[in-house]
């Protein structure tokens, strides 16, 4: 039986000016007898910031960018908040015992510090940056059974994986089946796809969310990120994993179990509820700002398989997720570089996951790296891609 804990959850943001921070404040404003904001974390937006801050009257305050921390006047602080900046500043907010909960919600490989240091420190990590187990899954989770800590999904597809889990053990699990929208290219062919721009990808059908993910989710290279993840937030093998299309974004994954039963969650598309979860688990509650189902409204849903020839992205995620290792790292890294291109104009839509496979198959593949090795290769493939020319 789990024992909850008092309340109100006293929490810290990282990445709190993202949307899935703000998101994760507009849980903790509707819920303030359950959710008390104690430190706020952003990488530049430091207006933003400070309206937070006015807002939520944090203990700390910190801003890893260390030219955007020196823009911000710590008289505009209230009195007694301890303002820090960097990795640094990171660790020792995460670190405070006044904390429960760290929402890890900062965007791509710069997150995996905060994770890391959450998780060292014993703590609850609400996880919404899938790049801390991508990149470095096995050591992220190592690290929690060590010290003691706990992560909790907020990715609405792995919510809903951890949702629907509570229903059975482990070993009567058949296999996982997550969900995607399929994004804004959703029944395109390739030769269609050749001079996508990035105000065409970043038009999403159902989600609103940050440029880099909206991508990903453009390419499907976001499902590839989620098995990875998937694969080792729940210790499932690659083989009995699977990706369905899903459009009307509702139904947000599956979970078969051995003896044929079928379990889903579902909600509106609004990472609220998946955040809300996390932040008051094991407990449900109401009041919360999150949409509901209008059962008036619903017509039909409707499901597919993945194109996986127009979509190459998704068959590296299998194959990342297969071998383990440093593949995850590379692809993971590889991918932010790419996306970055893209959205800059120097690299076509198409080249994402095409440089991606390419920085893959030839990097220095090994079976049991250390974090150190990781990290350089994060570097590496990042170089890696930027050298391309298309």
């Amino acid at each position: 039986m789990t024992v909850p804990h008092p309340l109100p959850r006293r929490v810290a943001v990282l990445g709190s000016t993202g949307s899935i921070g703000r998101s994760c404040l507009d849980v903790a404003a509707c819920l303030p007898e359950r959710v008390q904001i104690v430190g706020l974390c952003a990488h530049q937006s430091v207006e933003t910031l400070i309206e937070q801050v006015e807002k939520f009257q944090p203990v700390w305050v910190v801003v890893v960018d260390p030219e955007a921390a020196r823009r911000l006047d710590p008289d505009r602080l209230p009195p007694g908040t301890r303002f820090r900046f960097g990795d640094e500043g990171i660790a020792e907010m995460v670190s405070d015992p006044q904390i429960d909960v760290v929402v890890s919600a900062i965007v791509g490989a710069a997150g995996l510090t905060g994770t890391i240091r959450a998780l060292e420190a014993g703590k609850t990590v609400a996880l919404a940056n899938k790049e801390s187990l991508v990149l470095g899954g096995p050591h992220v989770m190592r690290l929690c059974r060590e010290r003691g800590g706990k992560i909790l999904p907020v990715d609405s597809e792995h919510s809903a994986i951890f949702q629907a889990l509570q229903a059975g053990r482990s070993d009567e699990v058949e296999q996982l089946i997550l969900t995607g929208s399929g994004g804004p290219f959703r029944g395109k062919r390739r030769n269609e796809l050749v001079d996508v721009t990035p105000e065409q990808a970043l038009q999403h059908p159902t989600w609103r969310m940050g440029a880099k993910i909206t991508i990903d989710s453009a390419t499907l290279m976001n499902k590839s990120l989620e098995l990875i993840e998937a694969r080792w937030l729940f210790g499932i093998e690659p083989n009995r994993m699977r990706v369905v299309i899903h459009p009307q974004s509702v139904i947000h994954s599956f979970v078969e179990f051995r003896d044929g039963s079928v379990l889903a969650q579902l909600s509106p598309p609004d990472m609220r509820l998946p955040i809300q979860y996390a932040l008051t688990w094991p407990e449900r509650v109401g009041g919360g700002p999150s949409r509901r189902l209008n059962w008036d409204d619903l017509t039909a849903w409707t499901f597919e398989p993945p194109d996986m020839e127009t979509f190459p992205a998704l068959q590296l995620g299998y194959e990342a997720a297969r071998r383990g290792g440093t593949c995850g790292a590379v692809l993971n890294a590889a991918n932010e570089a790419a996306v970055r291109r893209f959205l800059a104009g120097t690299l076509r839509f198409l080249d994402i996951p095409r440089v991606c496979a390419a920085v893959m198959s030839h990097h220095d593949y090994s079976a049991n790296p250390s974090l150190t090795e990781l990290l350089a290769l994060d570097r590496w493939a990042r170089a890696e891609v930027n050298r391309f020319e298309p």
